[in-house]
């Protein structure tokens, strides 16, 4: 899971980072309110996190800006200001969440991982398909009841999968969510092709049904 850190006090959105990088998502940063403009109209973040106070502008228009684009990225106000006009602006505006400086980062990943789990699991703490299960909270995932075992990549990609299910992904689409920005520095998409590789046998083996289809010279697409 990907996640856009738009923050202009670097040693919160390094600590940031830093936590939420334990949790497995990869993070990315924008210092400024044009760097946010860049990042979010070439990339799709999972959840934005937006300081709306930015030395350069403010971070409102930028939920504007996602609106305008209709991006389905989720928000999550971070600032120092506890107006409340401000806070129902931004939820008004498209906002997700709205949270308030200073706060635990514990209480952060916690609505990260609520906001997410809104927008692409119905809000449910379990995701089912037919034999397949996957627990959100313990990140763990069981065919047939039993366990499988995957890398912190191959659980990524099954979600991201999922997540975007009956829709088609191109492999840059995989790369740069695996990866980032660093997505564009490689040379091919050869380390994607790997992990879709082994995220597929793992499931084959465990007995799960074909779901993960390659659309030839386009990309991917899980059915269900």
């Amino acid at each position: 899971m990907k996640i856009l850190i738009i923050e202009d006090e670097n040693e919160l959105a390094d600590s940031i980072s830093e936590y939420l990088s334990e949790e497995n998502y990869l993070c990315e940063f924008a210092r400024t309110y044009n760097q946010a403009l860049e990042k979010i109209e070439s990339f799709h973040y999972d959840c934005i996190l937006l300081d709306i106070m930015l030395p350069d502008g403010n971070g409102m228009n930028i939920l504007e800006e996602l609106k305008r684009q209709d991006k389905q990225d989720g928000v999550i106000i971070i600032s120092a200001k506890n107006a409340l006009d401000d806070k129902i602006k931004g939820l008004q505006i498209g906002a997700d969440d709205y949270l308030t400086k200073p706060f635990h980062l514990s209480e952060l990943a916690a609505r990260i991982y609520s906001v997410i789990r809104r927008k692409q699991f119905g809000n449910s703490n379990t995701v089912r398909q037919n034999e397949l299960e996957i627990d959100l909270l313990a990140k763990a995932i069981s065919v047939h009841n039993l366990p499988v075992i995957l890398t912190k990549k191959e659980f990524d990609l099954l979600l991201y999968f999922i997540g975007n299910r009956n829709r088609v992904i191109s492999k840059s689409t995989l790369a740069e969510h695996l990866s980032g920005d660093f997505a564009d520095m490689l040379d091919n998409h050869d380390f994607v092709y790997a992990h879709i590789k082994n995220l597929k046998k793992k499931l084959s083996e465990a007995g799960c049904e074909s779901y993960l289809k390659t659309v030839y010279g386009t990309g991917y697409k899980w059915e269900g």
